[in-house]
């Protein structure tokens, strides 16, 4: 199993960035998979994740509306958008994926797979 992501970087406040997320090794379009992010001293914490059977999404109330999650089953690729990026959005971006699919699992323990996580740093 492999989940490599990419996209992340700088941007200043108010700008754009898409992450990516490409997976191998286990039936992508069936798994639950969300993207998580930890900031230096911080709980990593679910920031959007999207259900592998009904393909409902959910999202922290930090990013609603700011952040949109999707996948590719073509590809095997999931996606973060995120939009008017705010400095408290800086952190460690990770993306997961979850055997269960009879709900969306919100909580870091409940993922089996991790990529290595890529860098959002939002500053002027």
């Amino acid at each position: 199993v492999q989940l490599v992501e990419s996209g992340g970087g700088l941007v200043q406040p108010g700008g754009s960035l898409r992450l990516s997320c490409a997976a191998s090794g286990f039936t992508f379009r069936i798994y639950t998979l969300g993207w998580f992010r930890q900031a230096p001293g911080k709980e990593r914490e679910c920031a959007a994740a999207i259900n592998g059977g009904t393909s409902s999404k959910d999202y922290a109330d930090s990013v609603k509306r700011r952040f949109t999650i999707s996948k590719d089953n073509a590809k095997n690729t999931l996606y973060l958008q995120m939009n008017s990026l705010k400095p408290e959005d800086t952190a460690v971006y990770f993306c997961a994926a979850s055997q269960k699919y009879w709900y969306t699992p919100m909580s870091s323990s409940e993922y089996n797979y991790w990529g290595q996580g890529t860098q959002v740093t939002v500053s002027s």
